[in-house]
């Protein structure tokens, strides 16, 4: 992929972004306490979500084995932390989740997948690639391993470690709402950044890919970023209506932010 041709794709990548950002206000996803039948088709959420989220884990590890750069310690290391948050959501996250009959629309399977494969060559090859080509290299190319003390780095490190922590932990109020596989009410998140927040994981996951962009100081990361704001954003807007009408008591007094606290 040459250079200019990758810039055109980040750029369709971004408009793509924009149109699911404006969609998603107007159309629910059909997973989760949004699954509908007008999506069609739907199977077993866990193994949905393995199937989504797997693609991504592999194709970014093939990505970095095929480079000529794989042992750059910049290389290993953005590789460790990406694939650390996709193996825990492909490995981990789906095989803890309650609920025998939670389900899946097909439709949205296939679009996570779609999107997930598109975001590794979009992460993989500027990281493991086009990073090394261009002239100038990119910052942490030039760097070295000197980059790891570059306060962009550290920054991000932190954001993201603070993302993935609240991601795992808000994660784990979620999933621990049910009593057992059988149980199929909603219940309204309390605790951890859930009293700000009614899309905790969210927030955690906007504040991970946050940390990537930053500590990769690369475009690819922050399209990602705002693809995961354009996706996650709209779905937290849907969730918090949903909360206002069916815990509307249990709701009422609190100022509970949708994804930002006290912004949104």
């Amino acid at each position: 992929m040459y250079a200019s041709a990758f810039y055109i794709y980040l750029w369709v990548m971004i408009a793509l972004a924009v149109v699911v950002f404006v969609a998603l206000y107007f159309v629910e996803a059909g997973y989760g306490m949004m699954i509908s039948p007008k999506w069609g088709k739907a199977i077993n959420n866990k193994i949905a979500w393995f199937l989504m989220e797997f693609p991504i884990f592999l194709a970014m590890l093939i990505l970095w084995f095929f480079s000529p750069h794989r042992m750059e310690a910049t290389s290993i290391v953005f590789l460790l932390i990406f694939e650390t948050h996709y193996f825990q959501r492909s490995l981990i996250f789906p095989w803890l989740m309650k609920g025998k009959k939670s389900q899946m629309s097909l439709v949205v399977m296939f679009m996570g997948i779609a999107f997930n494969v598109l975001n590794a060559m979009m992460q993989g090859y500027w990281l493991f690639y086009e990073a090394y080509n261009v002239n100038p290299p990119a910052l942490f190319v030039q760097a070295g391993s000197k980059w790891f003390c570059s306060w962009q780095f550290v920054l991000g490190l932190v954001l993201f470690i603070i993302g993935f922590v609240i991601n795992l932990r808000s994660d784990y109020i979620i999933r621990h709402l049910r009593k057992d596989d059988n149980d199929t009410k909603h219940y309204l998140p309390q605790g951890g950044m859930f009293k700000y927040v009614t899309s905790a994981n969210y927030f955690g996951e906007l504040t991970e890919w946050l940390g990537f962009a930053i500590l990769t100081w690369s475009v690819s990361g922050l399209v990602f970023f705002i693809w995961t704001f354009a996706n996650l954003v709209p779905r937290a807007n849907s969730i918090y209506k949903r909360y206002r009408q069916e815990f509307a008591e249990e709701m009422k007094g609190k100022s509970l932010k949708r994804i930002i606290p006290f912004i949104y």
